[in-house]
């Protein structure tokens, strides 16, 4: 099997060496260059690859709390604990104290991961070694059950943000995939689910336009409401996906991953109609915050990542005196086709820009 539903797995890789640069950053060409023929040897190759970085580096430690009994006083006096040692006739004082540690969330998160990747028949006796080698290191962290993992307490900072790209990859592979058999053990399906890979798309096609083309400005930008009256209670943030800016032009990309790009409306297949709506007022409102401003209408797109259907999605309309685009993204194609197919929105709609990248390629 070489794709994951209809993209190639080798794309999966080049979607999220966008998304983590770390990945585009050296020590990934081994894996770059593999052939993968399923989705579990992708992320066995790529955590290998990482482990083994980081292990260079040194784990990330933390002060995490212990209470243990001891000889002389460490930190403070665990009241309980000491008093059941003096009943036991113990000579020993039941402490509280922090103690750096590598067994915190981020390691155990990773080793967790990893034991899940061990346990899969289809990842290569060559991936499982260099994860068990490296699963050595890990003996004083503890597993977790994966279910209870709050990704909401996982937090970065400078001492662990090596840690990023690992914890991406371990969170969609266990969000992605984690499956309970009916004896309530855990194993990982054959592909992720779409709502880990819409958030994937979403930042592959943001962090793509960000690295190549530089020339335009590329962000995840919020819109404010063009609202006559400034109350704005209860009113959702209204949150792009990928928003290009060049000088006086705009255009607004909302990207979708879904298993069908149309719905069927009585007899004929349409675009979503909640998609249209929401692309159209990104685009309505974005005219509100620039009316004071000199600027070219701007254009909207929904950018759905193409399926295995004979129909679909390929057509521009005119909408109130603006552009509105549907169009797919076919991640079924070999990685260069898909950058033809990400730099070709970008000729379409910053022709200008786009000459000036092509005349610096030639400098």
């Amino acid at each position: 099997m070489i794709k994951d539903k209809t993209i190639l797995i080798k794309n999966i890789y080049y979607m999220l060496s966008y998304a983590y640069t770390p990945l585009t950053q050296g020590g990934y060409e081994n894996v770059e260059k593999e052939e993968f023929e399923n989705i579990h040897n992708l992320f066995a190759a790529i955590l290998a690859k990482g482990i083994g970085r980081q292990l260079k580096q040194g784990l990330y430690r933390e002060y995490v709390e212990k209470t243990e009994s001891l000889p002389t006083l460490r930190g403070k006096i665990e009241i309980n604990g000491t008093v059941k040692n003096k009943l036991a006739k113990q000579k020993l004082i039941s402490c509280e104290f922090d103690e750096l540690s590598e067994n915190n969330l981020l390691n155990q998160i990773i080793k967790t991961t990893v034991m899940l990747l061990l346990r899969q028949k289809n990842v290569s006796a060559s991936h499982k070694s260099d994860l068990k080698k490296e699963m050595l290191f890990f003996s004083n962290v503890e597993d977790i059950d994966p279910t209870t993992i709050q990704w909401s307490r996982v937090r970065f900072q400078r001492n662990n943000n090596t840690y990023r790209m690992l914890i991406g990859i371990c969170q969609l592979v266990i969000e992605g995939m984690l499956l309970t058999t009916d004896k309530g053990d855990y194993r990982l399906a054959t592909f992720i689910k779409p709502e880990l890979m819409s958030k994937l798309y979403e930042k592959f096609i943001l962090e793509y336009y960000n690295q190549e083309h530089k020339e335009l400005d590329a962000s995840a930008s919020q819109i404010p409401w063009g609202l006559d009256d400034g109350i704005d209670t209860m009113l959702p943030v209204m949150q792009t996906d990928i928003t290009l800016t060049q000088g006086d032009k705009t255009l607004i990309i909302d990207a979708k991953y879904y298993s069908s790009t149309l719905q069927q409306h009585f007899d004929r297949m349409t675009i979503y109609s909640n998609n249209l709506y929401q692309i159209f007022t990104y685009v309505k409102n974005k005219e509100v915050e620039l009316k004071d401003k000199p600027h070219e209408p701007i254009s909207g797109m929904l950018l759905y990542a193409k399926t295995d259907e004979e129909t679909y999605p390929d057509n521009d309309y005119k909408m109130s005196g603006n552009n509105i685009g549907v169009h797919t993204l076919d991640l079924s194609l070999e990685f260069p086709q898909i950058r033809e197919q990400l730099d070709g929105i970008a000729t379409r709609y910053f022709a200008y820009a786009s000459a000036i990248k092509m005349e610096d390629a030639y400098v």
